[in-house]
């Protein structure tokens, strides 16, 4: 991608405010057509939103739009619509021990909720406060608890495949554990046997980096040095022995091909993580089997340089916009598409926006992170986030309820909504992508007056 290397965050303020502008009018809208008895939405067909009951890992994004439009824009409405519907909804998200979604559900719900009283945002009732408190605390404990141990200490929060699949996906979600691990919280088992969670996110992040992540060293055929940051959906495991058996996919083209959303995930994972662990004090990471602050922090940043140098070398087209996957099957007919910017409307291969406006945070918090050496990082994200926010992408037609367009959920399952004059999907929308793009505006409008936030 061509990084815009003198584009600031204040200069992408008129063209935040639009897109925060439709944002509050489409979320609102939808909250008054939307049922609870419909499930989540998930993904838009013919500019609706339409749900897929799987496991409702987007509810929290639904309601996590509202409160982003609210801290964006101060509209109380937002806020009250997202307040009743989490003290309605989301208590089963919380003792949910069938998804490692956790992070996903409760951090953009509770966790903001918890954010906005601790800012001032929102007027302080302690009570509320503990009520938020303990969701946090009760969902990282629950999500630590689905854990497949391996050798050398390691071990992940396995996915809703079963215990011998990890997804890249909980790298993201991972955040829970450490916002309960700051809150105090600890997994008991048997016999009161107590699990610090913050070991425990550790170890699954040390195992994403060293299973989900390639690093040109030759670990297959196919682990060359110019590919080094690539990403598989899915590792597989013998939870019985602990051994390492294969790469997969379930939403990516292949094992080894890079399922772009996937890559943004571990982006986004990382970067936060890294921000997470150099927070806590030396003395967090005492005790036995607990790696040292150094170790941690170089596991973690060694995993979010790879995956974002990806992302800008090979994974996105010119503009900074990325195709679902790295080797979708057709890209070679769009020819060089790397060194031009990227086209929805192409009869051969979708664009994934939502994985963009991932990956677009993940540049920028990793750019933060690093500090000023690595300012590279944070102009790729704004390059991304101003991109965007212009049209094909930002969803300008009031009658269309998606506010980010052309996202695509799964490929190989072809559930995607495919216009009649079009081959492939494009021109709908997605409740993570509208999510996550919201999120990473809300970054950029805090550092256009001066000031950051995080998960934590």
């Amino acid at each position: 991608m061509e990084l815009d290397s003198t584009i600031t965050s204040q200069e992408l303020m008129p063209l935040i405010k639009r897109a925060v502008d439709l944002a509050c009018e489409k979320t609102l809208r939808l909250e008054h057509r939307w049922k609870g008895p419909d499930g989540a939405p998930v993904f838009t067909a013919g500019g609706r939103y339409t749900a897929r009951s799987w496991t409702q890992w987007t509810q929290g994004f639904q309601y996590g739009n509202a409160l982003l439009c609210f801290d964006l824009t101060g509209e109380r409405e937002l806020l009250t619509v997202a307040r009743r519907h989490v003290v309605d909804d989301m208590a089963n998200h919380l003792t949910h021990t069938g998804v490692h979604d956790h992070g996903f559900n409760n951090i953009s719900t509770y966790g903001h909720l918890r954010r906005l009283m601790l800012d001032g945002c929102i007027e302080r009732n302690e009570w509320e406060l503990r009520f938020y408190e303990l969701a946090l605390k009760v969902s990282g404990a629950v999500q630590a608890s689905r854990w497949t141990d391996l050798p050398d200490g390691l071990g992940y929060i396995y996915s809703f495949n079963g215990a011998h699949s990890l997804f890249i996906d909980t790298i993201r979600t991972l955040r829970i554990c450490g916002v309960a691990h700051l809150l105090g919280q600890k997994l008991l088992g048997e016999q009161d046997k107590s699990v610090n969670l913050l070991m425990r996110l550790l170890a699954h992040a040390k195992t994403s980096a060293k299973y989900n992540i390639y690093y040109g060293e030759g670990r297959d055929q196919y682990d060359v040095p110019e590919l080094c940051g690539r990403t598989a959906h899915e590792a597989i495991f013998n939870p019985a022995s602990g051994a390492f058996r294969s790469p997969s996919s379930q939403q990516g083209y292949s094992p080894f091909t890079t399922w772009t959303r996937g890559l943004a995930w571990a982006m986004l994972g990382f970067a936060e993580q890294l921000e997470f662990i150099g927070s806590l004090p030396e003395g967090e990471f005492e005790g036995d089997g607990m790696p040292g602050k150094s170790e941690a922090t170089a596991m973690l940043e060694r995993a979010a340089r790879a995956t974002c140098d990806f992302y800008i070398h090979q994974a996105s087209a010119h503009d900074g916009i990325c195709y679902w996957d790295t080797g979708a099957p057709q890209l070679d007919r769009l020819g060089d598409w790397r060194a031009k910017d990227a086209d929805p409307y192409n009869s051969c291969e979708p664009v994934d926006s939502s994985a963009s406006a991932i990956a677009a945070q993940g540049l920028i918090r990793l750019g933060h992170v690093l500090g000023e050496d690595d300012s590279s990082y944070v102009q790729a994200g704004l390059t991304i986030v101003n991109r965007l926010l212009q049209e094909p992408y930002l969803s300008t037609d009031r009658d269309h309820e998606g506010i980010l367009l052309h996202s695509v959920y799964h490929r190989p399952n072809g559930w995607d909504a495919i216009p009649p004059s079009a081959k492939i999907p494009c021109g709908e929308s997605c409740m993570w992508g509208d999510y996550h793009l919201l999120e990473v505006l809300l970054l950029v409008r805090k550092m256009a007056d001066s000031s950051y936030y995080t998960f934590f």
